[in-house]
């Protein structure tokens, strides 16, 4: 299972969004402290529909709590930087099963401060120079389904069928 991280998130909708996208995927999210709004806030319901309830969440008080609760988990375990300042494009790494991606404030990103302790560990979606960043969670879900395609898609449903009608053959 890959594990999205969200450090500090501010906007409910990207947060609601991203929840969706980790039911969906059966992902899990992690999300740190402080919020910069209310969990039980209706616009997270709104953005994450009827999935939130289904969303395998984890909250932690503070980094360093998230950093203890990785080093804890069973196995070995990576953690990724989504950053605009990566020198790696996400393409680049090859995910694992138990895999972490964090992202950052959607304001601000990554502190710094982690981004410096951790530069082989920074990745980026190549992008414009002249433009700031793409939208969070299009963010998240842009690497993190890189990270399933390369895990060829675990557990999830691969092919689709029409609901009233059938494929033509």
């Amino acid at each position: 299972m890959i594990n999205i991280v969200l450090h500090e998130p501010e906007i409910p909708y990207n947060t609601g969004n991203i929840g969706r996208t980790c039911v969906i995927t059966g992902t899990r999210l992690h999300l740190i402290r402080p919020y910069g709004f209310f969990l039980n806030d209706k616009m997270i319901k709104r953005a994450g529909l009827d999935y939130w309830p289904k969303l395998d969440l984890h909250e932690h008080d503070s980094t360093e709590e998230f950093y203890k609760f990785v080093e804890k988990s069973e196995g070995k375990h990576r953690i990724f930087y989504a950053t605009t300042k990566g020198k790696h494009r996400y393409t680049d790494v090859e995910y694992h099963d138990g895999d972490y991606i964090m992202f950052g404030r959607e304001s601000a990103g990554i502190p710094e401060e982690i981004l410096a302790e951790h530069p082989e560990d920074c990745i980026r979606i190549p992008m414009m120079p002249e433009e700031r960043s793409l939208n969070l969670s299009n963010s998240a879900a842009i690497i993190l389904y890189e990270a399933l395609r390369q895990l060829d898609f675990p557990e999830l449903e691969t092919e689709g069928e029409l609901h009233r009608l059938t494929y033509k053959k």
